[in-house]
């Protein structure tokens, strides 16, 4: 018996941050929306980052933001630009989301979870006419019409536009699988491979660091490649993890040596200068504690990385302010926060519509983008959402 096919002018792909923005563009232009997502429920990766504060955005002017998304931010720039980190700000307030900017410039609710915020987000789509389906999976096409795996069976759905917003390839558990790249392949969209971005690092500790598991690593510098950060690191049982790693992760990725400054805000003649005390009878390890106070996980690196240290106190300080961090690479792609290859900006016109597939657009982390976190991958998520989903309308609108 033949599969009858329900038609919607607007179809959106995938309930994360970007598929949730474009499914309200669409509504707000008139559009009736049909949201569907593979899970049972809505922007499980969101809630999953909002378990430690959900950090929105950075409230920095695009001057400061641009530089974040690399070899993209040309790409981006235009989509960042209409929906900047005030507007994410702005945005968020609208929720009745009240806000506060913390002493690194990093954006939070103040409920800090995301589920207030998502809440009170559905509850908008559901005002705007959006209608969402959950457990439902795309296979890709079955002749022009959407293809899903659903509790009832297989259904097809005929779209006039559609979005996808189906992610990137980590995290498979809540949503990120990279499942639709094989669908694209097979209609001939060329992808950029899947990479780890803003991924924690495996380092094979000798047995001394075993009571350190957990402990933060903070006042350093990382350093890999062109790519520098100031930020916190902990160390954990298979290696190290942490937004101020995940900033220069993508360096490390393409084979950058990765160095770590234990006294940044000392300069190497200082350094140098405090070791050249006379210590007397105190062992090396207690006159690094009285001169430096570089405390017991930097101390602790110091002493992994840096074995046997030097004696001279002019090379022991080249050492405490460049100290290479030795390790066995990334953690696996799908234990990233985020991935780096997808869909290539060539194959996207500026409206971010496939060339190849009209009336289908892309938003989100399919595209070859990457960010660290801190508030750019966020903002890079709702901005392209936002853009695909107006873009979208603007297809409908026109046909």
């Amino acid at each position: 018996m033949e599969q009858l096919t329900e038609h919607w002018p607007a179809v959106v792909i995938g309930g994360g941050p970007a598929g949730l923005m474009a499914a309200a563009e669409l509504a707000r232009a008139g559009q009736r929306v049909l949201l569907l997502e593979a899970k049972p429920s809505l922007a499980r990766k969101l809630l999953m980052a909002g378990k430690s504060g959900l950090n929105l955005t950075k409230d920095e002017g695009l001057t400061q933001l641009m530089p974040q998304y690399g070899e993209a931010a040309e790409n981006l720039r235009p989509m960042i630009q209409a929906f900047d980190a005030t507007s994410v700000q702005d945005w968020a307030r609208g929720l009745g989301q009240e806000l506060f900017t913390g002493s690194t410039g990093r954006v939070f609710p103040t409920k800090m979870k995301a589920s207030p915020l998502l809440r009170a987000w559905l509850a908008e789509l559901g005002a705007l006419g959006v209608t969402w389906r959950s457990r439902w999976r795309w296979t890709g096409w079955q002749g022009d019409a959407l293809a899903f795996e659903t509790p009832e069976g297989q259904k097809l759905v005929a779209a006039d536009a559609t979005v996808l917003a189906l992610g990137g390839a980590s995290w498979a558990r809540l949503g990120s699988d990279g499942g639709w790249a094989e669908h694209l392949t097979a209609r001939g969209i060329d992808l950029a491979p899947f990479k780890p971005a803003n991924a924690g690092l495996v380092v094979n500790w000798s047995a001394h660091m075993e009571t350190l598991r957990g402990a933060p690593i903070k006042g350093v510098r990382w350093q890999a490649g062109a790519l520098s950060s100031r930020g916190e690191a902990v160390i954990s049982a298979r290696g190290l993890e942490g937004g101020g790693l995940y900033s220069v992760s993508a360096a490390v990725r393409e084979g950058a040596e990765l160095y770590v400054d234990l006294l940044p805000d000392l300069s190497l003649p200082e350094v140098s200068r405090r070791l050249a005390r006379q210590r007397g009878k105190a062992s090396l390890s207690n006159h690094l504690r009285r001169a430096l106070k570089l405390g017991t996980a930097r101390s602790a690196l110091l002493q992994e990385f840096g074995r046997p240290l030097p004696q001279q106190p002019k090379d022991l300080a080249a050492l405490i302010k460049s100290l290479p961090v030795k390790h066995a690479g990334l953690r696996p792609l799908d234990e990233a926060i985020s991935t780096a290859g997808g869909v290539p900006w060539g194959a996207v016109g500026p409206d971010l519509m496939l060339r190849k597939i009209p009336g289908l657009f892309c938003a989100g982390e399919m595209l070859d983008w990457e960010a660290p976190t801190g508030g750019y991958l966020l903002t890079g998520c709702f901005a392209t959402g936002r853009w695909a989903g107006r873009a979208a309308a603007g297809y409908l609108a026109g046909a």
